[in-house]
């Protein structure tokens, strides 16, 4: 449904509101000292997300990214380098971190959609002698920069054990993994079980207002625990947050109805404006196009968007992406719609 000013906004799945029953159970949690372990709002959730994704113990964060990067802080040494997509969430999008906390670089590989194939692995560790060791292999799945596209289970099993047989530990950023989850029907404990650590967002398509989780090894945990203090993530009555996070990850089934929205808006891009997209690649609640293709520059773009009370992103790198969530709907993609020329 639009938002209270009649905005429909596509920008991110970032953007939701909390539902009532979210607002119910956060006025009414439970609360105590996270810092402590003591707040059995936060910690149901973080068994509960343990146990989701086949781990032994969780850990909950303000932020996907600090969850990203306390995973890979606990699993490399400075100098390092990690093993990652070019396109992956943790180089590109989250301001350096990874070099800036932990002082380690990037070895990229190229692959559609996110992909990381066994042979990149083997050409990656080929590299010997003065070269930087690489520590760590991240996954991201769903794949933000290539339009929300899930990684196949069996492209990360096979790379995965490759990955292993080298020592590498292996984190994946499953910031959506949910979404991957309803696209592709595989367990979110399956995905869980290619790498040591699994983070993933209450706050984005699950529409939580705030938070992540980390969840692995509890050994592992309990120093991410340490680490997420150094970095000032340690919360307190968390609990009042948490208690959205468990209704959003209850209600997780609902991502296949934004999934049915982004194919509808995506086919009907596709079909107006040939090449602008290829509607196979709209796997998940995100279409992203040529903006090219529509033949219309950004400036007056954005002010048929604004007239028409319509937020998108500016295409970036001439890509334009789309995002559905649950405060979108149907009548909102036809508004979109409308306003394309």
């Amino acid at each position: 449904m639009p938002f209270s000013d009649g905005t429909a906004d596509f920008r991110s799945d970032t953007v939701t509101r909390p539902t009532r029953e979210m607002l119910e159970a956060m006025a009414s949690a439970p609360v105590g000292d996270d810092v402590y372990s003591d707040d059995p709002t936060v910690n149901l959730l973080e068994e509960e997300s343990a146990a989701v994704t086949g781990k032994e113990a969780g850990m909950y964060v303000p932020t996907g990214t600090m969850g990203n990067q306390l995973s890979i802080m606990a699993q490399t040494h400075p100098g390092e380098e990690v093993l990652a997509h070019e396109g992956s969430h943790v180089r590109s999008i989250e301001a350096g971190a990874p070099q800036a906390l932990s002082g380690v670089g990037f070895r990229t590989v190229s692959g559609d959609g996110g992909r990381i194939e066994p042979e990149d692995v083997e050409r990656a560790m080929d590299l010997s002698g003065f070269f930087p060791r690489i520590g760590l292999m991240v996954w991201e799945n769903t794949h933000n920069l290539s339009g929300g596209r899930v990684i196949p289970i069996d492209v990360m099993e096979k790379t995965s054990e490759v990955a292993r047989a080298h020592g590498l530990s292996i984190h994946v950023d499953g910031a959506r993994i949910f979404n991957a989850v309803a696209a592709s029907g595989v367990p979110a404990d399956r995905y869980g079980a290619v790498a040591d650590t699994i983070q993933f967002c209450f706050s984005k398509g699950l529409g939580a207002p705030v938070g992540s989780i980390v969840c692995g090894p509890a050994e592992l945990i309990r120093e991410l625990r340490y680490l997420r203090k150094r970095l000032g993530g340690g919360m307190r009555q968390a609990g009042v947050i948490a208690a959205a996070a468990r209704v959003a990850l209850a209600g997780r089934d609902r991502l296949i109805e934004d999934h049915a929205l982004a194919r509808h808006l995506g086919d009907a891009i596709a079909d107006r404006y040939p090449g602008s997209l290829d509607g196979s690649q709209v796997e998940t609640n995100m279409v992203r196009l040529d903006f090219a293709a529509l033949g219309i520059d950004w400036p007056e773009m954005k002010e048929r968007l604004d007239g028409a009370g319509i937020k998108v992103n500016p295409p970036i790198g001439g890509a334009w992406r789309i995002v559905t969530h649950r405060d979108v709907d149907a009548s909102d993609v036809e508004r979109l719609l409308g306003v394309l020329p």
